[in-house]
């Protein structure tokens, strides 16, 4: 491998459908090269299981499937809803799952704990923060991360918004901790599914939310205390990532340069205005809840971007804040890094399709930050 060296009842829906690692087929490999990147069918077959989570952010794998761009890269994927990190990491090490999009908290924190994972590829960028119940903003017109003065707040266990209300309460001055004697009071959850559950009880008057629980909260009535990519201090933010084993993608370059050129057209696909339709339709296959609030997460300006870009970075950037707030040990994160995969897939793309601006987007993002 060559690594990066540089230093509902919406409730109900929420509840339901989820599928744990112990459901799933075993995924086998097949095929010995790469193709496809001009747009036809690849010679090359690959059977390959992608996990995800409930979140519309994960778009690029909706996409890539129901538009057929797998298809047109020789690969057979079956994507499969999973609830948590652990289940994710656990479907990579047994085999079921070749590619899974975690966390990218989750990703540092196993990666950390031993877990041979490695990164070679982005999913979500930003798309995520705090929302308040709306009996706690009513008859005011503006506000800040302050109104959770008080609050007692729902957060999942080890994930980037647990890690970003350490960092904001700590921006904005206020102390945090479980129990009485903090400004913050936070009772943990260990999902985030679970956690927004919470939200619908008395005690609880905040929540964490990624989408689609943000929108969903909102359609509910409650408000956002903030979103991630309107804070300084957020920009950029890596949320899920691509993660695969790091000995497969030793082993099997071919067969991640392939999933990764579908997420690129699956990327250049929904970025295009004139797909938008299509493009919400793709993710309601697999996140069953209202168009409008599909809109609201994936084509809010600014919000959200489902990006395949690596963002190495952005990610050590987010490491050595998970170090500085105590999250987790420190380590080294090139040696779960691997960038040379997108590279090769974007430049296969741009090779077989020179004026695509979505694939010169994507160029200069990769030059600029990796």
């Amino acid at each position: 491998m060559t690594t990066h060296q540089t230093t509902l009842s919406r409730r109900s829906f929420i509840s339901a459908a989820l599928v744990g690692a112990g459901a799933l087929a075993t995924f086998g490999i097949t095929g010995c090269a790469g193709g496809g990147a001009g747009g036809s069918s690849a010679a090359a077959t690959y059977d390959v299981g992608i996990g995800h989570l409930n979140s519309t952010a994960h778009l690029l794998a909706f996409v890539a499937k129901e538009e057929g761009f797998f298809e047109e890269e020789g690969v057979r994927a079956t994507l499969t809803q999973f609830s948590s990190a652990s289940e994710l990491v656990s479907g990579l090490e047994s085999g079921k799952l070749q590619v899974a999009f975690i966390g990218s908290v989750p990703t540092l924190v196993n990666a950390s704990n031993g877990h041979d994972i490695s990164v070679f590829g982005g999913a979500m960028t930003n798309g995520h923060g705090y929302v308040i119940k709306g009996e706690y903003t009513k008859g005011l017109s503006s506000w800040d991360p302050t109104i959770l003065k008080g609050k007692n707040v729902a957060v999942p266990r080890t994930t980037v918004q647990e890690l970003e209300l350490y960092e904001i309460c700590k921006k904005y001055g206020l102390t945090y901790g479980e129990g009485d004697g903090y400004d913050v009071h936070i009772t943990y959850f260990e999902s985030q599914k679970d956690a927004y559950n919470a939200f619908s009880n008395a005690e609880i008057d905040a929540v964490s939310a990624y989408s689609p629980y943000m929108s969903i909260a909102v359609a509910d009535g409650a408000s956002v205390v903030y979103k991630c990519y309107e804070e300084d201090i957020f920009k950029n933010q890596p949320c899920c990532r691509q993660v695969a084993l790091t000995e497969e993608l030793d082993k099997n370059p071919d067969l991640y340069a392939a999933v990764e050129r579908a997420f690129i057209k699956a990327y250049a696909f929904y970025k295009n205005p004139a797909n938008k339709d299509k493009a919400i339709a793709d993710v309601k296959a697999y996140i069953d809840i209202p168009e409008d609030e599909i809109e609201y997460e994936v084509f809010t300006p600014d919000y959200c971007d489902s990006n395949p870009d690596p963002d190495y970075q952005a990610t050590l950037a987010l490491k050595d804040d998970a170090v500085e707030f105590g999250y987790l040990k420190d380590f080294d994160l090139a040696k779960h890094y691997n960038t040379s995969i997108y590279d090769k897939a974007l430049s296969e793309l741009e090779a077989a399709d020179s004026s695509n601006t979505y694939y010169a987007d994507l160029r200069k993002h990769f030059s600029q930050y990796e």
